[in-house]
């Protein structure tokens, strides 16, 4: 049985259908507060608090999700405020008498929802990693392949220099490949939680335990979890660096989503998706879908994460609200940058780059674009301010007259106004003024970037 809250996705493209989305759903949440009780019976028997029998049933019964029901567990979850106390009587029960006094001993209901919260992150970063990697090896191939492709680079959505869209695919790539790095390293650090009531790990003693500060250890290794230096009920800095990776993954994505976003408009055409989403309503269109859906989950994904970083204020040992806020809003993160994913790699192994037409764009300034090069050029022989009142008056013809900026100077030159420059000819003018011989170190760095594995 579905919850409503899981739905189809009919209102998230974004992650419909996508690893994050069935790592992720009621299911997936109820598999791993399943698999957290299962654990904790395991360790207690490791430790000798648990007959090893116990263990085994609690295990082979936790194992079976299906013999729950997660919308009665959403239901009766309104008693308590959360779903681990309905969970823990069904699954008392269905162990059986013996061995029912053994679930769930020691625990405090945030322990094993916390726990299930990191294996539910563990689980849904696997399949977002893989989809980085898609997107950082598709961007590598495009860096290499356009790393001497020039087009205008745009500062403050106005034409400034030329770049190279080798160098534009290459920065893209760094950002997946930082997004990449936190989210591994975050995904290794995740830690189970065990503390009990209020974080003294008392009731394991009471049990019989000779040193239950040895007991989180047993547990977080029978997860894959890794072990916590104390209970951290209150102490939400898991909680919180998830919330930075997956925010930070969305906004990565988001930039390389933006670039095509613009570069994709039908006056530009520098790129377009390599399958292009219909409309309802005019068949001529080719919509950047797969970008647009990424640009969506990154406007989204902070105003999650900051509910996250919110929940950092815990008061007490044990808080009321404060780790009750964190499971939807991370839930949705989780999707969101799972999505994304998902969407930027389809999309970088699809984008099409349209080099004739970023050709074209470097001259529709009339080669203003390259007017820096030529002041740097011109000031030392002609002076700095009669440089510039030169370019700017011929800025001003570029514009007014069609004509290019290269054709004015060598007018100048030729009809004797500048002197200083009597011995450049028409072929150096040229060459000063022709957009792809001023990209800089587009190249090496370029070079560089790909350098990064």
């Amino acid at each position: 049985m579905t919850s409503p809250d899981t739905g189809t996705g009919l209102l998230a493209p974004g992650w419909a259908g996508s690893p994050a989305a069935a790592e992720t759903g009621d299911g997936a949440f109820l598999r791993a507060l399943l698999d957290a009780e299962a654990a904790l019976t395991r360790a207690q028997a490791t430790a000798g608090l648990v007959p090893a029998e116990a263990a085994a049933v609690v295990t082979e019964v936790a194992a079976e999700p299906g013999r729950f029901d997660p919308a009665s567990l959403a239901e009766r979850a309104r008693g308590g405020g959360n779903p681990v106390i309905p969970l823990v009587a069904d699954l008392t029960r269905a162990v059986g008498e013996e061995h029912g006094p053994f679930v769930h001993r020691g625990a405090t209901s945030q322990d094993i929802m916390d726990t299930a919260m990191m294996l539910v992150a563990h689980r849904a970063l696997g399949p977002l990693l893989d989809d980085l990697d898609r997107c950082q090896r598709a961007l590598a191939v495009l860096a290499a392949e356009h790393r001497d492709t020039v087009l205008p680079g745009r500062t403050l959505t106005q034409h400034a220099v030329p770049t190279t869209f080798g160098l534009k695919a290459a920065g893209w790539r760094s950002l997946v490949l930082d997004a990449r790095d936190r989210a591994t390293a975050v995904r290794a650090s995740l830690p189970a939680q065990l503390g009990g009531a209020a974080g003294t790990l008392a009731a394991f003693t009471a049990y019989g335990a000779t040193d239950a500060t040895a007991l989180p250890a047993i547990y977080a290794r029978e997860l894959g979890l890794c072990p916590p230096a104390l209970p951290w009920h209150t102490l939400r800095t898991p909680v919180a660096d998830l919330a930075g990776a997956l925010a930070f993954t969305t906004g990565a994505l988001g930039k390389l989503a933006a670039d095509v976003l613009t570069a994709s408009r039908t006056e530009i055409a520098e790129l377009s998706e390599g399958s292009g989403g219909g409309s309802s309503a005019m068949p001529h269109k080719a919509n950047p879908v797969r970008s647009t859906l990424i640009a969506a989950a990154a406007r989204r994904a902070p105003q999650l994460a900051a509910t996250l970083y919110g929940s950092l204020v815990a008061e007490d040992e044990r808080p009321a609200g404060a780790w009750h806020a964190e499971w939807e809003p991370l839930r949705d993160l989780l999707r969101l940058a799972g999505g994304a994913a998902r969407d930027a790699a389809e999309l970088s192994e699809g984008l099409r780059v349209h080099p004739d037409v970023m050709r074209e764009h470097l001259g529709l300034t009339h080669g203003l674009i390259v007017s820096e090069r030529l002041s740097a050029e011109l000031a030392p022989v002609l002076g700095r301010s009669r440089a510039k009142e030169l370019l700017t008056r011929l800025a001003r013809r570029a514009y007014g007259e069609g004509h290019d900026l290269g054709e004015l100077l060598a007018e100048q030159v030729e009809s004797g106004e500048l002197p200083e420059l009597k011995n450049t000819g028409t072929s150096e003018i040229a060459a000063l003024t022709d957009p792809t011989r001023y990209t800089g170190s587009a190249g090496p760095l370029t070079d560089r970037a790909l350098e990064r594995s």
